[in-house]
């Protein structure tokens, strides 16, 4: 019989990411391959992702409603409620043989949660960072202790798993699947990006990205401005907003961006770009500015300087091309000048991207068939202890 396999995406950037992986299992007769989206991907402030889903002719199985109206702390516990309550129900309903989840979002943990506790072996992609300045950093890890099978983007992050007590012949270093993506997609012309966001591109410009750091307390709204006054103070640019995602005070800082952008010529606020799109305006841009993990991670690739402003991204590897700043008018505008210097382009210009050789999917395609083809999986998992210590007190 076909092992049944079900893949949770709960945003637009979670999505692009696990596309080539769906691709992969899709392709593969041995396999029944479910799509349950949740998060934003249901929700119209959030552009109603699911569409796009449905756009790349992938069916979907469920959609799970999590988001509540506010964008509070309150909120994202609600949501993580909620999600569990539900997934629990579609998990009983299916019971399938694997689910497959990526990242650290609030309504992936739901998920996750749910079909641990159901018993359903769990594959985790991007486990074994670190966000410091973010509830991803609890959630990402608790994701890992609940999971069976862990796909990292680095050497460093796998070890970092293996370190919380997951074997390391269940633990693998995979790279990163947006590396994957820029060495494999064919984006768009300039003029044809240009022409389908309505904005003149041959002008410089940056793409711009601004999450909420979670584990702050009422700094997201000055974060926000001080961004803003920053880019008002830069000449000769033009900025791509793509807007925040749906964590606490998500919602605020859209309406800062949406403000931004209402009497500017120079300026474009959109709430999806898709990953075509989104790459494409990456491999043209002078810069990345913000806080996003797309900054650190797919960037490098294109060899296009980074300013990572904020704790929001605290403790991931980063390339040469990052360049990290405090969530300050000044220090950002000091970024930008060095961002934009012939001097630091040119020490960027031969850099490695360290998070892989554009191979992942793949690899996580193979080792999940494998591990399902030969029963290798075994749910009563021995905590392992890294340092050689044996379990006797």
């Amino acid at each position: 019989m076909k092992k049944s396999i079900i893949i949770v995406t709960g945003s637009r950037a979670d999505y692009g990411l696990l596309s080539p992986v769906i691709k992969k299992l899709l392709a593969d007769d041995s396999f029944e391959l479910k799509i349950a989206a949740t998060g934003t991907h249901l929700s119209e402030d959030f552009g109603l992702t699911l569409q796009e889903i449905e756009a790349d002719g992938i069916s979907i199985d469920v959609g799970i409603d999590v988001l509540q109206d506010d964008d509070s702390n309150k909120a994202m516990s609600k949501a993580i409620g909620t999600g569990v309550i539900c997934f629990a129900e579609y998990f009983e309903k299916t019971r399938p043989d694997m689910a497959v989840v990526l990242g650290d979002r609030f309504e992936i943990f739901a998920a996750a949660t749910a079909a641990a506790v159901a018993c359903i072996p769990i594959a985790h992609i991007h486990g074994g960072e670190t966000t410091e300045g973010a509830v991803d950093e609890f959630l990402r890890h608790s994701i890992t202790k609940m999971s069976y099978l862990h796909f990292t983007s680095t050497e460093q992050y796998r070890q970092r798993v293996i370190n919380m007590g997951e074997a390391p012949d269940r633990v693998f270093n995979v790279g990163a699947i947006g590396v994957e993506n820029i060495l494999s997609m064919s984006f768009m012309a300039k003029d044809e990006l240009s022409r389908s966001i309505d904005f003149d591109l041959h002008i410089p410009y940056a793409l711009v990205t601004f999450h909420p750091v979670t584990l702050e307390k009422n700094t997201t709204i000055r974060q926000i401005e001080e961004l803003l006054s920053a880019l008002d103070e830069t000449n000769g640019l033009r900025y791509i907003f793509t807007k925040a995602n749906a964590d606490a005070n998500g919602r605020g800082i859209n309406k800062k961006i949406d403000a931004y952008c209402q009497n500017k010529d120079n300026a474009i606020a959109l709430t999806s770009m898709g990953v075509l799109r989104y790459l494409s305006a990456m491999k043209y841009c002078e810069f990345v500015i913000g806080n996003s993990s797309s900054g650190i991670i797919e960037a490098p690739s294109f060899k296009k300087p980074t300013i990572n402003i904020g704790d929001r991204q605290k403790g991931r590897i980063c390339a040469k091309s990052v360049i990290s700043c405090r969530p300050e008018k000044h220090a950002i505008m000091g970024s930008i000048n060095k961002a934009r210097s012939q001097q630091f382009l040119n020490e960027i210009a031969n850099q490695a991207n360290p998070y892989g050789d554009g191979k992942t999917s793949a690899k996580i395609a193979a080792v999940i068939k494998d591990f399902l083809d030969n029963g290798k999986i075994n749910l009563k998992k021995s905590f392992y202890d890294a340092r050689g210590y044996d379990n006797a007190l």
